[in-house]
């Protein structure tokens, strides 16, 4: 009797085991180690459902929090290049993930490919390999805008308004300007064959042309105004020999005694911060504030001052602004306007107040993010930056933002809302980004 108790209890505890490692007998897959749940229905997730009201703590940022989430980003690549269910293009999904984090960041913040970053140092360095022609495409072709003054294309007769039907034989029926570009761009003493359709005749007509270094200046004219003494020079960027050509340029109506000067900075897109600075310094004392920067960390709040002495210290100064007026050139207005040296005339300026560095982010140097590290500030401590101009386009902040801008300038007595600071004089002067000229002229329309 006893041993047969000891082997039900045996068979009993056998068979309790066996239900334990094997399961219950329900076809049910689980997620332990070595098994994985694979899906087989059509239950759709609506993943722009708003979340339910569960409160989820927000985690801290700190350094090993942050090495987590990057090992979730090489985890999903690595899951992806080696267990989709087709081959998939790993660049491009390397690619879009970079993307995908810029998404949330400014509008400038983005990732540059070889030909933006290429064209971005074409306007820094002041110069290309081509044939010396702004281009547009209109009309299902492509039309020259304005040839370039000394360059080849000027040379060899191209007008404004004729249309390229053929580059090198290739039509340009339904070409991109950036493709038309390509084409035309090349090594200095090569050619290009261009056909052209001139208005007024009924053949076509074709132009060898020779590619040459093209220069692109910063200061497109300064001369004296007809019938007056009064100085003009016009700015169309801020490259690297701006500050030179800026310096000629005023040495010689300096040397012609003018009683006064028009600084053109309309739809100037700004350009490098040194030569914003050294722009600055040709009208104010030297040792003045310029423009200072801050962002996250508190190494990133640098002060800029003039360092030379002005060559145009003292004489009337005016300084023609208008919504196309930004970044670099709103630096050189807000300071010229916080010292009291000149007045700013036009419209209120764009607004873009964001520093930004490039950085490498590959071995071959393909790939570069230009990065927002900080905001400017000009020295009565006015932020540059809009509102509206930050987020990204058809973002949620951006569409706030802008909104939010719309309801102010419906509303004419919301300037005095605005922040109020104060220039080295004592006169109001208002924040909010961008610069507010002293007088506004309304521009005609054409």
């Amino acid at each position: 009797m006893i041993r047969f108790s000891v082997q039900l209890f045996g068979l009993t505890v056998f068979a309790i085991a066996l239900i334990w490692v094997v399961g219950t007998g329900e076809a049910v897959q689980t997620a332990s180690a070595g098994n994985e749940i694979l899906w087989a229905d059509t239950v759709h997730l609506n993943v722009s459902e708003p979340a339910t009201e569960k409160k989820i703590e927000k985690k801290k940022n700190t350094r090993d929090s942050f090495l987590r989430d990057v090992r979730k980003l090489t985890q999903t690549a690595y899951n992806i290049r080696n267990r989709y269910m087709e081959e998939v293009n790993t660049e491009e999904i390397i690619k879009a993930g970079i993307q995908g984090m810029l998404s949330s960041l400014d509008r400038y913040s983005v990732l540059m490919e070889p030909v933006a970053y290429n064209s971005l140092m074409e306007s820094t360095d002041g110069k290309y390999e081509g044939l010396g022609m702004q281009i547009d495409a209109r009309d299902n072709h492509i039309v020259i805008v304005a040839p370039i003054e000394g360059t080849p294309a000027y040379r060899k007769g191209l007008r404004a308004g004729d249309s390229i039907w053929k580059i090198n034989d290739k039509p340009t029926d339904g070409m991109s300007t950036s493709d038309a570009s390509k084409l035309m761009r090349g090594k200095a003493g090569t050619s290009v064959m261009l056909t052209i359709r001139r208005a007024g005749i009924d053949d076509l007509l074709e132009f060898e042309v020779e590619r040459a270094v093209i220069a692109l200046k910063s200061v497109n004219y300064s001369g004296i105004i007809p019938q007056t003494n009064i100085g003009y020079v016009r700015l169309s960027r801020f490259a690297k020999e701006t500050s030179h050509e800026l310096r000629d340029a005023i040495n010689k109506l300096n040397d012609k005694n003018i009683d006064g000067l028009i600084f053109d900075l309309r739809s100037n897109g700004g350009g490098l911060l040194d030569q914003a600075i050294e722009t600055a310094e040709l009208f104010l004392p030297e040792g003045s504030e310029v423009v200072y920067t801050k962002g996250q960390f508190a190494s990133s709040e640098t002060h800029h001052y003039s360092s030379r002495p002005p060559i145009y210290p003292d004489k009337p100064l005016i300084i023609l602004v208008d919504e196309g007026t930004a970044s670099a050139s709103e630096i050189v207005s807000g300071a010229i306007q916080d010292w009291d040296r000149g007045l700013i005339v036009g419209n209120n300026t764009y607004g873009k107040g964001l520093v930004q560095t490039i950085i490498d982010i590959d071995n071959d140097q393909e790939y570069h993010l230009k990065l927002t590290i900080a905001k400017y500030y000009v020295p009565s401590g006015r932020c540059i930056q809009k509102a509206d101009r930050q987020g990204k386009k058809n973002s949620a902040s951006h569409a706030s933002a802008k909104k939010a801008k719309e309801e102010e300038d419906s509303d004419s007595l919301k300037i005095s809302d605005q922040p109020i600071f104060y220039t080295n004089g004592g006169r109001i002067v208002y924040g909010g980004g961008g610069i507010i000229p002293d007088t506004e002229v309304e521009r005609d329309l054409w």
